[in-house]
Formats: C-alpha cells, sequence, structure tokens
C-alpha cells in the first residue's frame, strides 16, 4: 500500500496514511475527524551520471568518502 500525506483543511494537521490506492484522495484527520485532502508530495529519485554511476548530492558525502578525515585522507 502506499503512504500518502494529508492536510486538514480545518485544523491545519499534517499527517501521513497507508491507503489502498484506490481510495487515495481523502482520509480523515487523526485530530478533529475532518475529512483531510491528500498532498502532492516529492519523491527522492538517485541521481545517475552518464557512466550510470551515482551522482553525489549536495552536502552530502559520498559513500566512498565516509571515514577518511579531512582533506580526504
Amino acid at each position: 500500500m502506499p503512504l500518502y500525506e494529508y492536510r486538514c483543511a480545518d485544523c491545519g494537521q499534517e499527517f501521513e496514511a497507508l491507503v489502498p490506492a484506490g481510495r487515495a484522495d481523502a482520509e480523515h484527520c487523526p485530530a478533529c475527524g475532518t475529512e483531510a485532502r491528500r498532498l502532492l508530495s516529492l519523491v527522492a529519485a538517485p541521481v545517475r551520471g552518464t557512466d550510470g554511476a551515482a551522482m553525489p548530492v549536495a552536502g552530502i558525502p559520498a559513500a566512498s568518502d565516509l571515514g577518511r578525515g579531512p582533506g580526504g585522507e
């Protein structure tokens, strides 16, 4: 089952719910019980270079750099 994000129009509560794909549009707010609407969620996808290797993301060290000291030592 997909995980969807919702926001309640009445109280503003944001929450996630595992919902069968056929009924993903509306879910009830756990805080106030009002029907909440599904939010548009961003998906993190790996970035690949022209050679097919994963490219590093800004601010996150590459796996090959973990454990090295400053300056790559």
